[in-house]
C-alpha cells in the first residue's frame, strides 16, 4: 500500500553538527558482531574523528575480536546485561555499566539476554611513555559533582582526568528548568546520547527539541548549550577529546 502523504523527521545534519533520532537511523551488519543489529550514529564520513554505534544484541549475541593496536573503545550498557572479557579478565556489566578498553585489547562481549549498548571507538593519541589502563564500573557508583556551583546541576566523570587518557566520558543531569549557564564554543568535539528526559539543544544558531534516545554529534567550535524541559530530569552521556594539543 502506498505511503499516504509526505514523511517528516527531526533529523538534522549540518557541516559541523547533527541530531539523529533513533527512528530514522538505518540498521547495519558488522561482521565481527554476531546476533547484533548495529546503527552507526556518527563516523568520519559525517566529519567526526571517532565512530559511535548503537548495538542491539539478541541473547548470546556479541563479538570476539582483538582491537587494533591504534584503536581504543568505550562501552555503555543502556539495557540488559552482558559478559565482558578483556585480556582474560571477565566482568558482568548491567544497565549503567561501562568499560574503557585500551588499544590492542583482546575483547569478548556476550549478551546474557536482550541488551542495548553504546560503543564508541577512536584512534588513540599517545602521550609520553605511559598508556591508559582499562576502566570498568557502573555509573551508579560514580559520585556526582555540582557543576559550576549550580545546585542540582550534576556532572559524573567516568574516566580518569589523567593525560594517559585522550578522551572523557561524562554524564550530565539537569533538573527540569535547568540549563548550561553559557553557550560553549570549543575545539573539542562531542558524541552525545540522551539517556532520559527532554529539552532543547542550541547548536550553531538554532534551538532544537531533543528527547531520550536522540544522538547528537557536535564538531569543533560549534556553539552549543542545553536547557531541560519536561517534568523529569534530563540526563545525557557525552564523549569529548581531551588532554592533547591540537594537531597542526
Amino acid at each position: 500500500m502506498a505511503q499516504p502523504g509526505l514523511v517528516h523527521s527531526r533529523a538534522v545534519v549540518k557541516r559541523n553538527y547533527a541530531i539523529l533520532p533513533q527512528a530514522g537511523v538505518a540498521v547495519s551488519v558488522l561482521p565481527e558482531w554476531m546476533k547484533t543489529v548495529a546503527r552507526v550514529l556518527t563516523a568520519p564520513a559525517m566529519g567526526a574523528r571517532f565512530a559511535e554505534y548503537l548495538l542491539e544484541l539478541a541473547p548470546g549475541g556479541g563479538c570476539d575480536e582483538t582491537m587494533r593496536d591504534s584503536v581504543e573503545a568505550f562501552f555503555y550498557v543502556l539495557e540488559g546485561e552482558i559478559g565482558l572479557t578483556h585480556d582474560d579478565r571477565a566482568r558482568t556489566l548491567r544497565r549503567g555499566g561501562f568499560a574503557y578498553v585500551n588499544p590492542g585489547t583482546r575483547l569478548t562481549v556476550e549478551a546474557h539476554g536482550p541488551a542495548r549498548l553504546l560503543w564508541l571507538k577512536k584512534v588513540y593519541q599517545p602521550f609520553g611513555s605511559r598508556g591508559p589502563d582499562d576502566v570498568v564500573g557502573n555509573e551508579a557508583d560514580v559520585p556526582g559533582e555540582t557543576y559550576m556551583g549550580i545546585d542540582g546541576l550534576v556532572l559524573k566523570t567516568l574516566l580518569p582526568a589523567d593525560p594517559a587518557w585522550d578522551m572523557a566520558m561524562n554524564i550530565f543531569t539537569f533538573p527540569p528548568g535547568y540549563s548550561l549557564p553559557v553557550v560553549e564554543t570549543h575545539v573539542m568535539e562531542h558524541g552525545l546520547w540522551m539517556l532520559e528526559g527532554r529539552g532543547v539543544y542550541y547548536l550553531g544558531d538554532t534551538w532544537y527539541e531533543v528527547e531520550a534516545g536522540d544522538f547528537i554529534w557536535m564538531g569543533p567550535f560549534v556553539p552549543q548549550s542545553f536547557y531541560a524541559t519536561g517534568t523529569t530530569p534530563s540526563r545525557y552521556l557525552y564523549y569529548k577529546d581531551v588532554n592533547r594539543d591540537v594537531p597542526l
